[in-house]
């Protein structure tokens, strides 16, 4: 038979693991980033070439742009930013029989402090149409198209981090 004692240390201990992991992301948010750096897994940088440095710039540059009050140099958090996957679709003809037409990019945005432990840690896939860049093939289209996705991407990023 379980006591009255018994039940509520079950009931607080339920309350404190339902708790436990709001605690983390709620302690990362809000917090000054002091540096910002941009990454991607092998399997990205090995498909995608030469086009990824300008993603990973375009990426950095528009979240020291959005970030504003929260980026401060020399402030102990460090975002780190990884690229695991991008996809531009190979149609931009829109919708049709099979649905939409998406470009994506996956990403982790971690939160790190100055001795290098994990913070927080939010996945992030981020969708643009693939139409965004206009219907006409033009050469230029698919550089259009991964800007798109890494300010779409960088945009949820401080989304998550911010709050």
């Amino acid at each position: 038979m379980i006591t009255r004692r018994q039940a509520l240390a079950s009931a607080f201990g339920a309350a404190a693991l339902a708790l436990a992991p709001a605690v983390s992301p709620a302690f990362a948010q809000g917090r000054a980033v002091g540096t910002i750096r941009v990454d991607a897994l092998p399997s990205v940088v090995e498909a995608w070439g030469p086009n990824l440095p300008m993603v990973k710039t375009e990426l950095e540059r528009t979240l020291v742009e959005i970030l504003g009050p929260s980026l401060q140099r020399g402030a102990g958090t460090k975002l780190v930013v990884t690229i695991g996957r991008l996809w531009l679709s190979s149609s931009t003809r829109g919708t049709g029989l099979t649905g939409a037409h998406e470009d994506y990019l996956e990403s982790t945005a971690t939160l790190y402090d100055r001795s290098g432990r994990p913070l927080a840690s939010y996945p992030i896939r981020s969708t643009e149409s693939a139409t965004g860049a206009g219907l006409q093939p033009q050469p230029e289209a698919d550089w259009f198209r991964l800007r798109a996705l890494a300010r779409n991407n960088a945009w949820w990023v401080k989304r998550y981090i911010t709050g």
